[in-house]
């Protein structure tokens, strides 16, 4: 059970749950490419000293560790709406979280990149009644999370 299903209140029900997008792995995936051209490149120079063979190695050994970074981030977000609230929590050491009662919600925004609408993904702003207004990048299928808490949203 995550963090959403641990912190319903009496009554409430999860109605819908999103996720963050595979594009946060994206920069770990292209650091290790680039390791590897450089690695291939470095093989194929018979430099005695080769710059190119050692930066290389050195960019395969951190792209593990970015991908590692962005795996962990995945799997302790989540963003869910219920009828009753909006629930989101980010990070596992650093935990950043957000509970707003739907009727304290007064917008809901959605930003999305070209490449973001593209691949469907993007930051959500939610902003309740006290002024808050809370960024969170990343969003799988942004427009859905801020239509499901429309629809949910007393009137």
């Amino acid at each position: 059970m995550g963090y959403i299903e641990n912190n319903l209140m009496a009554g409430e029900e999860v109605v819908y749950k999103a996720k963050l997008h595979w594009i946060i792995f994206s920069g770990a995936v292209f650091l290790g490419l680039l390791g590897l051209i450089l690695t291939i490149l470095g093989i194929s120079n018979t430099a005695e000293i080769n710059t190119y063979l050692y930066l290389g190695i050195f960019i395969i050994v951190a792209a593990p560790l970015l991908f590692l970074r962005a795996w962990i981030y995945w799997k302790t977000s989540e963003f869910g709406v219920t009828n009753k609230r909006v629930l989101i929590k980010v990070g596992w050491i650093k935990r950043h979280s957000l509970e707003i009662l739907l009727q304290k919600v007064e917008g809901i925004g959605v930003d999305q990149s070209i490449v973001g609408r593209m691949l469907n993904y993007g930051t959500i702003f939610v902003s309740g009644t006290g002024g808050t207004k809370e960024p969170f990048k990343n969003i799988e299928n942004p427009l859905e999370f801020r239509k499901q808490v429309q629809n949910r949203i007393p009137h």
